[in-house]
């Protein structure tokens, strides 16, 4: 990991009262109360302490709940963590989920925690509905190249001419329509790009919004090299993170509350404050609240609320959508060769994408066994959600032997099918202004997930989890107790990049002087 102190950060969103309020507090008492989580007076019992601590009620199991809850609970608050019922880790314990160079404050928690979950970095290969396309390094491995031009040279493109990969260079923009715009090639779309968003996005590239697809393509695959580089839990996200998580927090004190759906939240008239969690019949007092549920979670609740339901910007929510994934672990009779571990597939039927994991490789509890053992995860997978499990291992079984040779000829002994009808976010065109950011018309309430909007830069379980620290601060900065927690920020560009970057900013300045520059179109 590289040097701590080099990366953190504060987030940008605290107000002057917080750093005042630990730089210059003229209590010495205050200042450590502040800096240390609630200080340690000696002279107070540990009963008369746990009244006093104040109470945060965290809606949500995932990376941004328990980030939020990680960083609480240090700072001596009461910490109450509420499970709607999907287990621990909901909304992000489907699948199997890489973890990307970049996640940094992911590394930085598992250091923290002093486990050893990830495999090390990890070759994958994407294909498109023609075969294999790309096979992709381990970047970290090769001669440093100034961004994209590592990216390029170093990625083993199997079929696309150099002359394809050229018309990538212009592209800071993205979408289908910004693709064309910036005269990206229609084999580079539809074999390189195309695949990639079905995956990364869960939707085919025309069905997500251009700023959702810059984002992921930048901050996975443009801005710099190494970034690429990917490694996976050797087992489930949940056994090798999530449990030894919530193990350790509830040493530090929070209650995991699990099958809790909260269907409301009770508030103060005067102050406009949250006061009590709703959980059916039963309420969970609080001083703050962070709410971290995906999407189709919070509208069932913002539909049984009439607190939320009164508010513009959860009534927005509802205009928000969610993607179905099916999750598909087939035991096999042999051993058949598969080629990476991770190869990300397209090209079906134009609807969905899957990701193929070769489970010998990378879980543990499978690398002696003499069958083959693989997981694929389907996403956009509407068309799998209502079928038997026969039918989606039939289904299954012919799409994959397009990657994987004598898949055909193999039996299934076994199989684990995963429905999870609309868990993923859909960053659909125009779905940017539904969506809600960390600070709510609630003094006390706070939003964390990947669909929160946030200036970190980060996507994925890394902007989860950033999300989730961020609520976190604004808690410390709401209740005037505590740190703030250190986030780590994305990796800054490349100079000649920020060289680029600021000319056009440059160039945009001058065209926007010039007469009737407004009237058009920008």
């Amino acid at each position: 990991m590289l040097a701590m102190s080099k990366w953190f950060t504060l987030t940008p969103f605290m107000s002057n009262r917080f750093s005042k309020r630990v730089g210059f507090s003229n209590s010495p008492g205050s200042v450590r109360a502040h800096v240390n989580g609630g200080g340690d007076d000696t002279n107070n019992s540990e009963n008369n302490d746990k009244k006093k601590k104040k109470k945060v009620v965290v809606v949500g199991s995932g990376w941004a709940g328990l980030g939020a809850a990680h960083h609480l609970c240090k700072q001596g608050f009461d910490v109450t963590v509420l499970d709607g019922g999907d287990g621990i880790g909901s909304p992000d314990n489907v699948g199997i989920q890489g973890f990307w160079y970049p996640y940094k404050n992911i590394f930085s928690l598992v250091d923290e925690l002093a486990i050893k979950p990830f495999t090390s970095w990890t070759r994958s290969a994407q294909y498109s509905g023609k075969g294999l396309e790309v096979e992709f390094p381990v970047y970290q491995e090769l001669p440093q190249l100034p961004t994209p031009l590592g990216t390029l040279y170093h990625t083993q493109f199997v079929r696309l001419p150099l002359v394809d990969r050229l018309t990538s260079l212009p592209l800071m923009a993205a979408g289908k329509e910004l693709f064309k715009r910036f005269g990206c090639s229609e084999r580079l779309y539809q074999d390189i790009f195309g695949p990639l968003l079905q995956v990364g996005l869960f939707a085919p590239a025309e069905q997500c919004s251009a700023a959702a697809t810059l984002g992921l393509l930048y901050y996975l695959t443009l801005a710099h090299q190494k970034h690429f580089d990917v490694a996976f839990c050797r087992g489930t996200t949940k056994q090798k993170i999530f449990e030894p998580w919530v193990e350790s927090l509830k040493a530090k004190g929070c209650e995991m509350l699990e099958d809790k759906k909260v269907t409301d939240f009770n508030f103060d008239e005067e102050t406009g404050c949250i006061t009590e969690v709703v959980c059916g019949n039963e309420t969970y007092s609080v001083d703050a609240v962070v709410v971290a549920v995906g999407i189709t979670t919070l509208q069932e609740t913002i539909k049984k609320s009439a607190a939320l339901c009164k508010r513009e910007e959860f009534l927005k929510v509802l205009n928000l959508a969610g993607i179905d994934v099916v999750t598909v672990k087939l035991w096999l009779d042999r051993k058949v060769a598969i080629p990476n571990p991770s190869n990300a597939c397209a090209g079906f039927d134009d609807l969905f994408g899957c990701t193929i994991f070769d489970l010998n490789v990378i879980h543990d509890e499978h690398k002696d066994d003499t069958e083959t053992v693989l997981e694929a995860d389907f996403y956009h997978a509407n068309e799998l959600l209502p079928l038997n499990d026969e039918l989606v291992t039939e289904k299954v079984i012919s799409y994959l032997s397009k990657y994987i040779n004598d898949l055909e000829s193999a039996c299934v002994v076994a199989k684990e099918i995963g429905r999870f009808p609309k868990r993923l976010t859909h960053f659909f065109p125009g779905s940017y202004k539904y969506m809600m950011r960390g600070s709510t018309s609630f003094p006390n309430l706070f939003m964390a997930g990947d669909w929160i909007i946030t200036r970190h830069g980060s996507w994925l379980q890394e902007k989860s989890y950033v999300t989730g620290l961020e609520a976190a601060n604004r808690v410390v900065d709401y209740l005037e107790e505590g740190s703030l927690a250190k986030v780590i920020p994305v990796e800054e560009d490349e100079p000649h990049i920020e060289a680029l970057r600021s000319l056009n900013r440059r160039l945009n300045e001058i065209i926007s002087q010039v007469p009737l520059s407004s009237y058009f179109l920008q």
